[in-house]
């Protein structure tokens, strides 16, 4: 039988920089993830001053994180704000209008990335139609511009 060397005799020592090494950028409760859930990450780009998705909805949660750049980010009944590299979002899906996730900016493009909880057999993105806009909105917060 041949000799079995130990990989931790060619290791150097270990590093301490694992137990500072995380940062929390986000903590959430999200409501009931839907049954049977799948899980897609998709990495979003707009280029400079693009307004991003029209309204839509998504059927689960979505978690975010802004990579480069400066999104403008609007849920329904929350008031637009700006989310910049470096920061998170998330939505509850299910019935919620995710407004905006446009570019705030007009000389870089933004790229964020998002984590989705999918409902087996729909879109991970549904687009809200003009009358239903017209019908909610009450629940859109007021806007400031």
């Amino acid at each position: 039988m041949p000799d079995i060397e130990s990989t931790n005799d060619r290791q150097k020592p270990r590093s301490n920089a694992w137990q500072s090494a995380v940062t929390v950028v986000q903590e959430a409760e999200p409501p009931v993830i839907p049954a049977g859930a799948h899980v897609t990450t998709i990495v979003v780009e707009f280029p400079p001053g693009d307004p991003g998705t029209p309204p839509h909805r998504h059927p689960g949660p979505a978690f975010g994180y802004v990579l480069d750049g400066e999104m403008v980010f609007e849920l329904e009944g929350q008031p637009a704000r700006i989310v910049r590299a470096g920061e998170a979002f998330w939505e509850p899906g299910g019935d919620v209008i995710h407004y905006q996730d446009g570019n705030n900016r007009d000389d870089v493009p933004v790229r964020f990335t998002v984590t989705m909880f999918c409902e087996p057999g729909k879109p991970m993105l549904t687009l809200v139609d003009e009358e239903e806009l017209v019908r909610r909105k009450s629940r859109r917060a007021p806007r400031t511009s």
